[in-house]
């Protein structure tokens, strides 16, 4: 008898992991395990979202016209050459799924966004993993791993769960190295947090095989609507809009992104917000000896001297009601990824691992 089988690559995914969100016993819980946004959605995006709710009978734009030029106008680009998704993962999926296939390879890094190798085993493809150097990207590594079947690089930067940023000229040497048959995507999705970084949007304006990546889950604070947003050569998108579902989008998904990109004062004061507390919490894991690189997002990644202490320093957290993200996923057993929050929630993760060496 002829048995239902799932297209190649299906049963190699493993199903993804988000951030916890509840501790046992625990009633009001510090949720720093999913890179949050403390201050929330900015009000601006509160009301829209509400104006818009009462017309929640009617379907959605399927161009996502308002939206897609509200980004246009604040960050200076094409309106056509923008293409909107549930979160940027979506456009993620679109870019792997229009462009690659079975026998083909999509690289990415080892520390890099675990939805990766999930995206390329969903398109047919082989994910290719290769080594970072010291928790940042290696361009060579990278390049080292290009053959005749690669067919996409997906690049986070600045990088989730390190939080280090690769420099733009080594960016450029690698856009510059590529094959014209191979596609970089720039995932920036914590770009808003890297002081003086573009994201990768000036290659993308400019490169043939480049696609940026952004999100509204992270410094807008919306990661509870999902919408992301793509942006590359005009060819690329009408490709990958032919695989877009025409209402991906919600009216009051639209509506709330729409406010928020054009809040440009509130994710101002944001950044600026998450850039002190950041100095400030890592500052403090240091001198607790918590090793942390310099991080260009909302998170610091602190790596204990073991899985023990980790073990340790976690449970502390979590007796005083605080969520962290345990990142042995990504090859860090003995790392915590701890969001930034605000001075108050700062200030809590300092007070409980400072007791924790105190005793321990």
């Amino acid at each position: 008898m002829a048995r239902i089988t799932p297209q190649p690559g299906i049963m190699d995914i493993a199903l993804y992991q988000g951030g916890a969100s509840h501790l046992a016993g625990v009633e009001k819980v510090l949720k720093l395990s999913s890179n949050e946004n403390p201050a929330g959605p900015p009000p601006s995006a509160i009301a829209a979202l509400q104006e818009a709710a009462t017309g929640m009978h009617l379907y959605p734009s399927t161009d996502h016209a308002a939206l897609r030029t509200a980004i246009a106008e604040v960050w200076g680009v094409d309106a056509d050459r923008v293409i909107c998704g549930v979160g940027s993962d979506e456009v993620l999926q679109f870019v792997t799924q229009a462009f690659s296939g079975p026998g083909d390879e999509i690289i990415h890094t080892a520390h890099g966004f675990s939805m990766y190798p999930i995206l390329a085993n969903m398109a047919g493809a082989t994910p290719v993993c290769v080594p970072e150097h010291e928790r940042v990207v290696d361009v060579d590594a990278i390049l080292g791993a290009v053959t005749e079947r690669t067919r996409i690089v997906l690049l986070t930067n600045p990088g989730n769960p390190t939080g280090t940023r690769l420099p733009d000229s080594e960016i450029v040497r690698l856009a510059d190295a590529l094959p014209a048959h191979v596609i970089l995507v720039i995932d920036g999705a914590y770009t808003e947090y890297a002081d003086g970084y573009d994201g990768g949007l000036s290659l993308a304006e400019t490169r043939p095989n480049v696609l940026m990546t952004r999100t509204f889950s992270k410094i807008y604070g919306l990661g509870g609507l999902r919408v992301g947003w793509g942006y590359g050569p005009k060819d690329m998108i009408d490709v990958m809009t032919r695989i877009r579902q025409p209402f991906n989008l919600s009216t009051v998904a639209l509506s709330a992104a729409e406010a928020a990109v054009r809040d440009t004062k509130w994710v101002e004061d944001c950044a600026a917000l998450n850039a002190d507390q950041r100095a400030r919490l890592t500052g403090a894991l240091r001198q607790l000896g918590l090793a942390c690189d310099d991080s260009d997002t909302n998170f610091v990644l602190a790596r204990a001297a073991s899985v023990v202490e980790a073990d340790a320093a976690e449970a502390a957290l979590n007796a005083d009601g605080i969520l962290v993200r345990r990142v042995a996923g990504y090859g860090f057993p003995e790392g915590i990824r701890i969001t930034v929050g605000n001075a108050d929630q700062t200030g809590r993760v300092i007070a409980a691992l400072t007791e924790w060496r105190n005793v321990s």
